[in-house]
């Protein structure tokens, strides 16, 4: 049989499950919510859905901590409203990719009750356990993400776990073959139900270093970057020991061999490392690896065609025969209209940055509200739901503000998103940009987003074809897509202010107008692009 590649350029929107929709009206989106707007999600024209956790969990972090990995939160529905979910998306050639916590679980789960206990339960070496130093301190000087020391005293066992996130999320030992086979068998069960892939949270996070040594710490000048500032004590290390450690390959490569006995169904890795464009490539290079990965690079709060360009060259110069998978949002970083956009109101603006994003070579993820252009909504100090923001408030205002509900109806009480209160107030601002007030506009976000992917479908070279970056003015992205002999020139104008482009020694062709887009003008060999334009014309 041959390879099945419908991922490979590819475009799975990301559902955040509690705030898509709420379809028994406890003010919490669910399943059921989830399935009465798939018929809205295929009028996007993407390929796929990655579903954010919806396993029974304590929501200490809003389902990325797991106590069972087999069942459905009763909050979000039954495993019978999730068959219905995989049926009617595979009835609208919609794949369904779900996301898999694997680096650790909840403190609830049955596996750490019992690993707790004590030191010679047949689950106590499933997570990862330490004796402290003589003076009774932690074992090393490792820190967790949400602040503060990453080890956890447990009584009974008179021994410290890591926790690389929460304390409540305890970190697995994946040197224990036995843990390993688990995971394995909870990653196949969802196999067997019909999913077409999986997002591996946190993928460079399950692996520790066995001798426990210590982190060296980060010079100053290079604390910034990958969603971390000098807020966050995290950044004062390098994070060698207690992520991306080499054996993590050897468990990609034995999942990707459980992955191979279904036909169709793909990996695709969150990664978080040091230097994470280099994991990106080793993770992903050659037929036993991950199918695909992305990172933090374009979720960082720079905004610049040389940062853009910088950061696709350097992984295309290192990936070899991987495959990347590129984001602008999601729902761990400040929306992409206000943490890009800084203020501009232009719609025309994200716009621009959805097709530069749906124009690189690699699938993409986008998060769901990006089709509308919403912004960062303000989220208050008493309505903080997130747990890293109420920790570093006000320094970081936390996550809530880019997983605010869904604004479906202008006219409806909570934007139609819920009858009760939601889990976190929908601002006004989104109110205005709700599907029902795009819906009847043809030059809304909503429709360029959805007039776009469709253009995007009928040009195979904007898919499958190579990448090639072009000198330009410093406020132009440009460069050329390339299938065979199919040539496609793009060009992004990053500012509110008309630019131009020369594309010296090479001549256009068609340039194309169906796009939908705000674009530009051809003249003697020179392209006037409108603020905020996006270009497409076939080089010859």
């Amino acid at each position: 049989m041959g390879q099945v590649t419908w991922w490979r350029g590819g475009i799975i929107y990301q559902v955040y499950p509690r705030s898509l929709m709420d379809s028994n009206n406890d003010g919490v989106g669910d399943l059921q919510g989830i399935i009465s707007k798939l018929d809205y999600i295929a009028s996007l024209n993407v390929d796929a859905i990655w579903i954010s956790p919806f396993f029974k969990s304590p929501m200490k972090d809003f389902g990325y901590d797991i106590s069972d990995y087999l069942a459905i939160d009763p909050m979000f529905g039954s495993m019978e409203d999730f068959d219905v979910l995989i049926a009617k998306a595979h009835k609208l050639n919609i794949k369904i990719i779900i996301d898999q916590v694997l680096s650790h679980t909840s403190d609830q789960h049955a596996w750490f009750e019992e690993s707790r206990q004590s030191r010679d339960n047949p689950k106590a070496d499933w997570y990862v356990w330490a004796d402290p130093k003589d003076d009774g301190s932690a074992p090393n000087n490792w820190l967790a993400i949400f602040g503060g020391c990453a080890w956890e005293w447990e009584p009974r066992r008179q021994q410290y776990y890591l926790h690389n996130f929460l304390k409540s999320q305890p970190d697995l030992n994946f040197h224990c073959d036995e843990l390993r086979q688990a995971v394995l068998d909870n990653v196949e069960f969802w196999l067997k139900k019909g999913v077409d892939g999986f997002r591996l949270d946190a993928i460079t996070f399950c692996y520790h270093d066995e001798q426990l040594r210590d982190n060296p710490a980060k010079p100053k000048d290079q604390r910034q970057g990958r969603g971390f500032s000098e807020d966050n004590p995290y950044a004062y290390q390098y994070h060698y020991y207690n992520n991306t450690r080499p054996q993590t390959v050897g468990f990609i490569e034995d999942l990707r061999a459980l992955i191979n006995r279904y036909p169709g169904a793909v990996t695709l890795g969150e990664v978080s490392s040091e230097d994470s464009l280099a994991t990106m490539a080793e993770y992903t290079q050659g037929d036993d690896r991950l199918h695909m990965a992305y990172s933090f690079e374009l979720l960082t709060d720079d905004f610049s065609p040389a940062y853009i360009r910088q950061t696709v060259e350097e992984l295309e110069a290192s990936i070899g025969d991987g495959w990347p998978c590129w984001a602008i949002g999601n729902h761990d970083v400040q929306r992409v209209a206000s943490r890009w956009g800084k203020g501009i109101s232009d719609p025309n603006l994200v716009k621009m940055l959805n097709a530069m994003l749906f124009s690189l070579r690699g699938s993409i993820c986008s998060y769901q509200g990006e089709e509308l252009g919403l912004e960062e909504a303000t989220i208050e100090y008493e309505q903080l739901q997130d747990p890293f923001g109420i920790a570093f408030w006000p320094m970081f205002k936390g996550r809530d503000g880019c997983r605010t509900p869904m604004p479906w109806s202008s006219n409806s009480i909570n934007a139609g998103f819920s009858d009760n209160k939601p889990w976190l107030p929908v601002p006004q601002s989104h109110i205005n940009k709700a599907v029902d007030i795009q819906e009847q506009d043809n030059q809304s976000t909503l429709n360029s987003f959805r007039h776009f992917l469709a253009w995007r479908k009928n040009h195979s070279v904007l898919i499958n074809g190579d990448i090639e970056f072009i000198d330009s003015d410093a406020a132009v992205l440009a460069f050329v897509r390339q299938e065979g002999t199919s040539k496609m020139l793009a060009l992004f104008n990053f500012t509110d202010k008309p630019a131009q482009f020369v594309l010296h020694g090479k001549e256009l062709g068609k340039v194309y107008e169906d796009h939908g887009l705000l674009s530009g003008t051809l003249s003697d060999g020179k392209v006037t692009l409108a603020p905020f334009a996006s270009f497409y014309a076939q080089v010859n």
